[in-house]
């Protein structure tokens, strides 16, 4: 596959992450705990994708490489963030673990893109 379908599929697939980011928060109880996290994980959830396309249109492989790190950095902030709605049990288990699955692959994905590339 080439990069640039590659990028355009991975375009769609952390656009759909996203998706199920919002999906995710809009389905928690709303409490005064659950708010900060609400907006945590929607924040970080949906800039991965929103970074991505960036890096994408980057105008130099220096901008490409920072917004690869970005994407990298939220990834992980939105695990953390999954960790804690998980242990707290504020979602029904099924769900919440096919997403974090999904954070995990576009973590490793991100991590082996950052991995392979040298300015």
């Amino acid at each position: 596959m080439e990069n640039k379908e590659f990028g355009k599929l991975f375009e769609i697939r952390t656009k759909k992450f996203a998706i199920e980011i919002i999906k995710l928060s809009a389905s928690m109880n709303f409490t005064t705990e659950s708010k900060v996290i609400k907006n945590q994980i929607t924040k970080s959830g949906t800039s991965i994708g929103a970074n991505y396309r960036e890096a994408n249109r980057s105008r130099s492989k220096a901008d490409f490489v920072s917004k690869i790190k970005i994407c990298e950095s939220e990834t992980s902030e939105t695990i953390y963030w999954l960790e804690i709605i998980d242990e707290l049990q504020w979602v029904e288990c099924g769900g919440l673990k096919i997403i974090l699955k999904e954070a995990s692959e576009i973590l490793a994905i991100l991590t082996s893109i950052s991995k392979n590339l040298k300015i």
